[in-house]
């Protein structure tokens, strides 16, 4: 890089070379430069002035093109910084990965008695907001309201974020009564803070009431219904927003949509997004090709989920992630495996996650070698300490395939507790085949270890009606009464023209409920001259057959299909998102009808897709 020019300075006098300094400092563009003009301002003594000396400071301390260190070595020799340059260094501090120097250097400027300006506060509660810290954040409080800056709104919305994420929505909620004039910022920091916390109505409350709203106000309101486990809400909001005046989707906005659309099995609406990202060329960035991605896998479109991973150029390992994820959900262990070599190849590295995928797919395909060896690899190739979620997959599949000793050998060598998922993994294995005893050792110590589950108790019942020991089932049963734990209802949802119809385990709710029984029973009869028997194993009620057979006909899964066929023309894909395990039944019976009306039909249940063709299913039985 060619030196910076200067003009002798014996030319000009002191006030041309603060012009020239000031010119150079605005002109800069990296530390080397800075450099050179810092040793000009020694040779010239105007290192001194305050103007120049506060330029300097602020392009050091910049985030983008500086050197904070370089930066606080200026500062400690200024004799007297002024309030700017303090403020420049705090503000600094709080943009790094050092917030809690900022509030060091802010102690500093009390005990020098630096006065203070509108500034200096929203610097110090952000490098606050970093840290998470309430004390100090209280600390700070008390002294812009001595300091009279309580009325600045600048001030104010900073410290409603901080109490806002660090999860104190009493002192945000008094703090912002008593704001007089609010602004869009103070409210959508109470909007955040509330949907962080889960408090959703709370939420709605102060979002109802607003009397402007923007697109962050919209975006934190949906991404917070995602994370309640609310995606029908949240899709809701979204439709409310494209009426709204002035409002233009932003890729926040259309990620957390798209995440509603996947866990909902929304695929219309989730390619309607994907339409209007194509048809505004919004850039698909690694956060909105991940949902993307994600979201047509889970709505069943494998193929277009490749698509869109293939139609992104700069691939980090969250897109590599996604995919694997995608091909983990749909059994496809094989391509998984294929895929990370490919990810590795390319000089990704793998993370967390993409562990957590790739040993899922494993799982899911029965690939037990495989999963073993990538476990191990994970730690000695990788560096990658195995979290519970990991254990939890290898329980899963070590479980599924049978290899009980091992999976207990694994349990037991766990350098952390094993929580109720790695307990659970091990009991359903049990369930499937079988293992009756073991299971019924697991299931007393889950129902200890997660009490509050009503499907912990639901399994150790299934697994003592499996071995004919009615009395303990219902004796597990009546201590989940007492314990004042519900059954989560099975719940079944499908999407037939846009509308997502939803039905429960014996719904007779339904508009077309008289339609649908009858169309059942038609699909009975053609079911039985298949040689059809119902598979009564997983009910765990003390009934007679036939009773037992009404009950399991009327499982969510089974309307749900039954539904599709009344509604959708002959040959049409039917889709169903199901939030439990399908069961055995409901899984044979499903395979039948796709061979009899000759339709695919796909099946999302808690853990995977099943894909019904001609008879068979892509699971393989192995779920």
């Amino acid at each position: 890089m060619a030196p910076i020019l200067f003009t002798a300075t014996s030319q000009f006098s002191s006030e041309s070379n603060t012009a020239q300094t000031l010119h150079l400092l605005q002109r800069c563009s990296n530390m080397e430069e800075l450099k050179q003009i810092h040793c000009q301002m020694l040779k010239t003594g105007l290192v001194l002035d305050e103007i120049p000396a506060s330029k300097l400071l602020a392009f050091c301390a910049s985030s983008n093109s500086g050197n904070l260190a370089y930066a606080r070595m200026v500062f400690d020799r200024i004799p007297k910084p002024n309030t700017f340059m303090w403020n420049t260094m705090i503000r600094g501090y709080s943009n790094s990965k050092e917030p809690e120097e900022a509030l060091l250097l802010y102690h500093q400027m009390l005990c020098h008695s630096v006065p203070h300006n509108a500034y200096t506060f929203p610097f110090l509660l952000k490098a606050c907001s970093s840290m998470s810290v309430l004390e100090e954040t209280n600390q700070i409080h008390a002294h812009i309201i001595k300091m009279g800056f309580g009325s600045e709104i600048y001030t104010t919305n900073s410290l409603l974020n901080v109490y806002s994420k660090s999860g104190d929505m009493n002192s945000a909620r008094l703090l912002f009564n008593q704001v007089a004039k609010r602004d869009t910022v103070s409210w959508n920091s109470m909007i955040d803070g509330y949907t962080k916390c889960g408090e959703m109505e709370m939420a709605y409350e102060i979002f109802n009431y607003m009397p402007e709203r923007n697109i962050i106000s919209w975006t934190s309101m949906i991404s917070g219904c995602v994370r309640a486990g609310k995606p029908k809400e949240a899709l809701n909001l979204f439709h409310r927003m494209q009426e709204a005046a002035g409002i233009k989707l932003d890729n926040v906005a259309l990620a957390g949509t798209l995440q509603a659309c996947a866990d909902l099995g929304a695929m219309d609406q989730g390619k309607w997004i994907h339409a209007y990202i194509r048809k505004n060329k919004i850039e698909i960035d690694p956060i909105l090709g991940c949902v993307l991605i994600d979201m047509y896998a889970k709505c069943g479109d494998l193929e277009e989920a490749i698509k869109v991973f293939m139609g992104i150029k700069e691939k980090g390992v969250s897109v590599w992630t996604a995919m694997i994820s995608g091909y983990a959900i749909h059994g496809c262990g094989k391509e998984a495996l294929e895929l990370i070599m490919k990810m590795q190849t390319a000089g990704v590295e793998p993370n967390q996650m993409t562990f957590t995928a790739i040993l899922t797919a494993c799982s899911h395909a029965g690939l037990v070698h495989e999963g073993k060896l990538l476990f191990e690899c994970m730690q000695r190739i990788h560096g990658l300490k195995p979290s519970i979620e990991h254990y939890g997959c290898m329980v899963k599949l070590l479980g599924r395939a049978g290899l009980f000793k091992e999976a207990e050998e694994l349990i037991g060598n766990m350098p952390i507790k094993p929580n109720a998922a790695i307990w659970g993994a091990l009991l359903n294995a049990c369930h499937i085949h079988g293992n009756l005893e073991l299971g019924k050792q697991i299931g007393k110590i889950l129902i200890q270890e997660d009490a509050g589950h009503g499907g912990r108790y639901i399994h150790l019942a299934s697994i003592h009606a499996a071995a004919g020991e009615w009395d303990q089932a219902a004796r597990v049963r009546r201590q989940m009464k007492e314990q004042g734990v519900s059954k989560l209802p099975g719940c079944s949802v499908i999407g037939v023209d846009g509308t997502l119809h939803e039905f429960l385990a014996g719904d007779g709710s339904h508009l077309h409920i008289k339609e649908i029984n009858h169309m059942w029973e038609q699909v009975l009869e053609r079911l039985r001259e298949e040689g059809y028997k119902p598979k009564l194993g997983d009910l765990l009620l003390d009934l007679e057959d036939k009773d037992k057979e009404t009950v399991i006909h009327h499982h969510s899964e089974k309307l749900a299909v039954t539904f599709g066929l009344i509604s959708t023309k002959p040959g049409m894909t039917i889709r169903i998102i199901k939030n439990l395990r399908v069961c055995e039944d409901c899984h044979t019976v499903i395979k039948l009808i796709s061979k009899i009306y000759a339709r695919e039909i796909v099946m999302r249940d808690r853990t995977r897709f099943h894909l019904f063709k001609d008879g068979n299913c892509t699971c393989g039985d192995y779920w």
